[in-house]
């Protein structure tokens, strides 16, 4: 392939890769501040003698999609915009704006996901005889909204409400364990995503699932450019507050998690496996610096793709599943003072603001 100009390098290249040691380093660095980032949330929920205050948390959990919503649209979607429009692709690549379409089609494919999950987890739930508002807009037992979730089997049917809470697993985190125990839960314990709502944990962890699942791949890449970038002191600088940032969205999302016994590893494994991946990015890029070229046709296309299905999975999972479900679909919102939805708001906002800041060096 013609590179089109003289400056211009579509293929392999030979790299002269400075700062070589310390770009050693930045694998055990980054593997840190990331696993910071994600583990903090996880551990200090488990872990009551910390003493963190519930307000850290509700700081935690909203700043944390405010950067999961910043993340989909500056650090993914506008560079796929521009991995799919380089000067070295040709043909196909060329004739048509693929970066939004394929952004696009992640979105619809999270979407189908859901909602056959949400119809065969409905079936289940009718099978144990509890009732279920599919859209989440009527108001279910006393009054309070269902949310996108199944009714909270409150007094009106305790036994149900306890066949629900053994079959499942679930314990003193939600509504359910309130009655059985006696006890008020701090309302992190239910399913923040669906406004506080029981569900199954397989049910939460394919939420979380599909999260990480996007996170992951964005992480990746930004190791394998970080191992080849030549300007590596300044973007090693913001990568190392850019993945601490993430790492605290998901793991507060991770957190806040209520989950039958047989799950309850799932939040502290999802969290090291974040703390992995750009590591491991990093790692593989150092291994194949003295021939990578990100801006090579072959790493432009695979990147583009990457970035622009992460970008549709974190724009839906930010969107819908944080925002809609968090805020307008939320029982405990729907009745909260307009001080503590502006706290909210802000605090997501600040979120956003401070992830699109650092999409300006990275």
């Amino acid at each position: 392939m013609s590179d089109g100009g003289d400056d211009l390098q579509c293929g392999a290249v030979s790299n002269d890769v400075t700062y070589f040691g310390l770009r050693i380093g930045s694998i055990f660095i980054i593997m840190a501040t990331s696993m910071i980032g994600a583990l903090f949330p996880v551990l200090a929920r488990k872990a009551p003698w910390l003493h963190v205050p519930q307000q850290v948390f509700d700081f935690a959990k909203y700043f944390g999609s405010g950067i999961i919503i910043a993340t989909a649209f500056i650090h993914l979607l506008a560079p796929a915009f521009d991995e799919l429009t380089s000067p070295c692709l040709q043909g196909t690549w060329t004739e048509y704006d693929w970066a939004p379409a394929i952004a696009m089609i992640s979105v619809f494919m999270v979407f189908l996901v859901e909602l056959f999950a949400f119809r065969w987890g409905t079936a289940k739930l009718k099978e144990l005889g509890i009732d279920y508002d599919a859209h989440g807009h009527e108001a279910g037992p006393g009054g309070h909204m269902s949310a996108h979730g199944p009714e909270t089997p409150r007094e009106a049917d305790p036994e149900a409400a306890a066949e629900y809470a053994d079959k499942e697993g679930l314990e003193t985190g939600t509504k359910v364990a309130e009655h059985r125990h006696g006890h008020h839960a701090s309302g992190y314990g239910q399913d923040t995503a669906r406004g506080g709502a029981p569900t199954s944990g397989a049910a939460q962890i394919l939420g979380v699932a599909i999260l990480e699942f996007g996170v992951i791949f964005h992480s990746v890449i930004i190791g394998l450019t970080l191992a080849v970038d030549p300007n590596f002191i300044q973007l090693f600088i913001v990568i190392i507050f850019h993945q601490m940032f993430e790492g605290l969205g998901l793991g507060t999302r991770l957190a806040f998690l209520d989950l039958p016994r047989a799950y309850r590893f799932a939040p502290t494994l999802g969290s090291i496996l974040y703390g992995l991946v750009t590591p491991i990015g990093i790692a593989a890029g150092l291994g194949v610096s003295s021939t990578y070229n990100p801006g090579s046709t072959t790493a432009s296309i695979v990147s583009g793709i990457l970035d622009a299905t992460s970008a549709g999975v974190l724009l839906y999972t930010g969107l819908v599943e944080l925002l809609a479900h968090e805020f307008l679909f939320n029982p405990d919102m729907a009745v909260a003072s307009n001080g503590k939805v502006l706290y909210a708001v802000v605090c997501m906002l600040t979120g956003a603001g401070v992830m699109a800041l650092l999409g300006r060096w990275a």
